[in-house]
């Protein structure tokens, strides 16, 4: 009850008109950047920083919370419409997303990401104010064994339980690995296969790679298919509504639920962002649309493939704010952001914020909610007008898409190189793209890569070299044996597949 009065007293303090504009400004601006490919939100939240100094602090960090959800928002439209996620959390709301665009529903998929977005937000904003002591208690729980078998987890669980292909999921899991050992090791200070190039020391940037896969290596199947298809005109049809139906609801609010679990308790341990909950959202989707014979998953779009990991993406953001203000500890890069604001203000976020700054605290999370409520109202009747994108022709499109991805690109490190692979990477996924390797194995791979490596060489170091305290705690037996059994009822899955597929085609 407590928490409830000293929320509610900073719902007061935010519900005055020069908060309210600065919070429509910041989800004006964090959506607007957020949009542009290859910037996202961590760009977003990067490029206005500045604006918000000369402010105070408390309107500056009402401000800025809402440029962070701005931010994420915008990520996941230009990753449903262009096939260009603005950051790599959207990654895994692109893959149906984008079918559901091409497919004439670009307004509903819209509609649908904003909706989970807000709902998953919504119940991460709730938690950090009612169980942050228990978030606590979770994030101190993880140390180096538990990490890595959280990344194994990952691994796995995306190139062998959820690739059509085990063997062309775990071929593309391999490149994402060799992806990410690129640079300078940082336990030891060498440098690995970097061809003595000092622009490589501090390896491939996650935007480098996920813009060379998804938006390059897109416009370039699109281009290998130009004389098989029209590619003058609307590609696909942009009206509709971006509500969902009644009927729609009933399949897409266990989605968003199942999502907002996968992002809860990511959001308060540092294995990169949102990216692990958002794929694992995304593979249960998938695992489930097997089971019940969707035939729209992977063909058409699928409802479920958006609102999940959309969900489980804002669910993540919204713990790793409360991780951020309850421990200091920033578990994503946009998170890092706003922890170098805080720094800026002099302030140090941590259990004494809550006693030494409760009248910043409290309004600035009182904030989330707000802000959530004004981004939804902004972004669902916005969504149709979004999707008139769509209706620019098809070379016109992929054209302009490749020069605005180029340009993000280089605006991040202004390195020329970064444009070369950047082609190299989008050669590479458009050969993914034509011999059907999946995507999202390389994609994880080279966000958790390190993270990974890091941790396993830790835990064997404090072990000195003892294996067993890999399988030392009850987080990590839980993870494994739950990996277990996700393998075995896949192999399960793929062999009552092939029967059937072998019935099917004697009759």
């Amino acid at each position: 009850m407590e928490q409830l009065s000293l929320l509610g007293e900073g719902l007061a303090g935010v519900l005055t008109p020069m908060n309210l504009t600065l919070l429509l400004i910041g989800a004006v601006l964090g959506t607007a950047v957020g949009v542009l490919p290859g910037l996202g939100s961590a760009m977003a939240v990067a490029l206005l920083l500045p604006v918000t100094f000369t402010l105070d602090p408390t309107g500056a960090f009402i401000m800025f919370a809402s440029i962070y959800f701005g931010g994420l928002f915008g990520d996941s439209t230009s990753g449903i419409l262009l096939n260009t996620p603005g950051n790599s959390s959207a990654i895994a709301t692109t893959f149906e997303g984008h079918r559901m665009a091409l497919d004439g529903r670009a307004a509903k998929a819209l509609g649908i990401s904003a909706i989970g977005a807000f709902t998953g937000g919504m119940i991460a904003c709730a938690c950090v104010v009612m169980l942050s002591p228990y978030l606590i208690l979770l994030a101190r729980a993880f140390s180096s064994p538990e990490y890595f078998a959280l990344a194994v987890f990952a691994f796995v669980a995306i190139s062998a339980v959820v690739a059509e292909s085990v063997v062309r999921g775990l071929a593309a899991l391999g490149l994402g690995l060799a992806l990410a050992l690129v640079g300078t090791d940082s336990m030891t200070g060498t440098q690995r296969f970097t061809l003595e190039n000092p622009a490589l020391f501090e390896g491939i940037s996650i935007i480098v790679i996920t813009v060379g896969l998804l938006a390059l290596g897109e416009v370039l199947h699109q281009a290998s298919r130009i004389h098989r298809e029209t590619l003058t005109g609307g590609p696909v049809k942009t009206e509709g509504s971006p509500f969902p139906t009644r009927k729609e609801m009933r399949r897409i609010v266990p989605a968003f639920l199942r999502g907002t679990a996968f992002g809860l308790p990511f959001g308060t341990i540092p294995v990169g962002g949102s990216e692990v909950p958002t794929f694992l959202a995304y593979g249960t989707e998938k695992a489930l649309a097997k089971r019940r014979n969707d035939p729209d998953f992977g063909t058409r779009g699928a409802l479920q493939g958006v609102a999940a990991p959309e969900a489980a993406g804002n669910a993540t953001a919204g713990s790793a704010m409360g991780a951020l203000l309850v421990l200091g500890l920033p578990t994503s890069a946009t998170a890092a952001m706003m922890l170098a604001a805080f720094q800026q203000y002099g302030m140090q976020p941590g259990p004494l914020l809550f006693e030494t700054s409760a009248a910043l605290v409290w309004p600035l999370l009182a904030s989330l909610f707000v802000g959530l409520i004004i981004l939804l109202i902004i972004n669902l009747p916005f969504a149709a007008v979004w999707a008139k994108l769509l209706l620019i022709p098809r070379h016109y499109l992929y054209a302009g898409v490749t020069v605005i991805a180029m340009l993000g690109t280089y605006a991040i490190s202004s390195s020329t190189l970064d444009l070369w692979m950047v082609i190299a990477i989008g050669v590479v996924g458009f050969l993914m793209r034509r011999y059907s390797i999946p995507l999202a194995p390389v994609l994880i791979a080279a966000i958790l890569g390190p993270l990974a490596e890091i941790e396993l060489r830790r835990s064997l170091a404090q072990s000195e070299g003892d294996v067993a305290i890999l399988f030392s705690s009850h987080i990590t037996i839980v993870l494994y044996a739950l990996l277990a059994a996700a393998v075995a009822a896949s192999i399960i899955q793929h062999t009552r597949h092939r029967r059937r597929r072998t019935v099917l085609a004697a009759r």
